[in-house]
């Protein structure tokens, strides 16, 4: 039996709740003003603390940065598992789902947010790029699997050549220099590729229910 008083577990519980509250209003102020412009100052103040307070939790702003990153990562992970396992959804409901998903999570990232990292702290741009190496056979690798199980996607084609094709071209697509050429936002940029991915690989069965929810 614990002998732990409901006041103690509620400071506790407090206590954790502090970084999850910290790295969300981080997120926002790093999508929205880049790495340059990120300060602890602004940062504490936005939060309500003082900067020692923060420093507490983090010890600084690569630190933060590191832990929204890795963050984004482990949700984008968890949104596919979720929509994967679901029984109420379709194999395009659940890639239509997925891509909202991430579109919504990176409304505010900027092509200047990319470049603006890549420039002032290129080992958190490279973490970027492993996330995504971890995250795309990860997410996509299911999808690709679910869909030929369903008769949806193509099976005369290898997952494992397919992933690298989509992981290539997306960490091209995602440099800072490609965004701008093509005036689009990493988010447009994500519904496109999927659109254009998923288009060749779907089969005709496949494709119809896939353009019954993205009609052309």
């Amino acid at each position: 039996m614990s002998t732990t008083s409901p006041s103690v577990v509620a400071e506790s519980a407090s206590a954790d709740a502090v970084p999850g509250r910290i790295l969300r209003e981080a997120r926002a102020h790093f999508f929205a003003r880049g790495y340059s412009r990120f300060t602890m100052d602004d940062l504490a103040a936005e939060l309500g603390m003082s900067k020692k307070t923060l420093y507490v939790h983090f010890g600084g702003k690569d630190e933060i940065i590191t832990a929204l990153i890795d963050d984004l990562g482990r949700e984008i992970r968890a949104d596919a598992d979720a929509l994967l396992h679901s029984r109420q959804l379709n194999f395009a409901e659940k890639l239509r789902g997925f891509v909202e998903s991430i579109a919504e999570r990176l409304t505010s990232v900027s092509p200047h947010t990319l470049r603006d990292l890549q420039r002032y702290a290129p080992a958190l741009f490279q973490r970027v790029a492993e996330m995504r190496e971890q995250n795309i056979p990860y997410v996509f690798g299911r999808f690709v699997e679910a869909g030929q199980i369903a008769g949806l996607v193509r099976d005369d084609l290898p997952p494992g050549f397919a992933i690298e094709f989509y992981l290539q071209a997306m960490q091209g697509l995602l440099q800072p220099a490609a965004l701008e050429r093509l005036k689009l936002a990493p988010r447009e940029v994500i519904r496109h590729a999927v659109d254009l991915f998923f288009g060749g690989l779907l089969t005709p069965a496949g494709r119809k229910q896939y353009e019954k929810l993205f009609p052309c």
